[in-house]
């Protein structure tokens, strides 16, 4: 028998004495068979990799259970990170939608308003357009109108009481 031979009954005897126990702790561990089952077969991969320094190897179910446990660490670093990962792509898609639904409401409530403004008189109309859209004072608009800035504020204040209102039944119907 040669010396690769040698080395393979040794692995096989090793395989057969240490995998079941470090499967199991692996599996407590990582809460999954598959998971597990990888880990285990990486170590026993790893250990058929070193083969030719199996004799050198002391106390080989402390190796091995040291390679399982790093092994085990690594996974659970590696799922955390997924987890945080994950939370934080789940955090971002959450703030686009509410993004995305409070534009969608922004809008609507603009295609509200707009149809309320375009129900106004031709003057009331005209007189809340320049006050609310061009920012213009009462005194302005009484100036460029050639009305009296009472007027203004009262059309503007009926303006806005109509707009509300309107605002407000159409919501009620959604």
């Amino acid at each position: 028998m040669g010396a690769e031979e040698s080395l393979a009954l040794i692995f096989a005897d090793i395989f057969k004495q240490q995998e079941r126990p470090l499967y199991l702790l692996a599996l407590r561990l990582t809460k999954s068979h598959q998971q597990a089952k990888d880990i285990i077969q990486d170590v026993f991969l790893k250990l058929w990799e070193e083969r030719h320094r199996i004799n050198e190897i002391k106390n080989m179910e402390a190796w091995l259970y040291t390679l399982t446990e790093n092994k085990i660490i690594d996974f659970l670093r590696k799922q955390a990170s997924e987890m945080r990962l994950k939370a934080a792509v789940d955090e971002r898609m959450a703030s686009l939608l509410d993004d995305t639904e409070a534009g969608l409401q922004a809008k609507e409530s603009n295609q509200i308003i707009r149809k309320a403004i375009d129900l106004l008189p031709p003057q009331r109309k005209l007189i809340y357009q320049l006050s609310k859209e061009n920012d213009l004072s009462y005194q302005e608009i009484a100036g460029h109108l050639n009305i009296s800035k009472h007027t203004v504020k009262n059309q503007l204040s009926t303006a806005v009481a109509f707009i509300r209102s309107f605002f407000k039944k159409s919501l009620k119907l959604f």
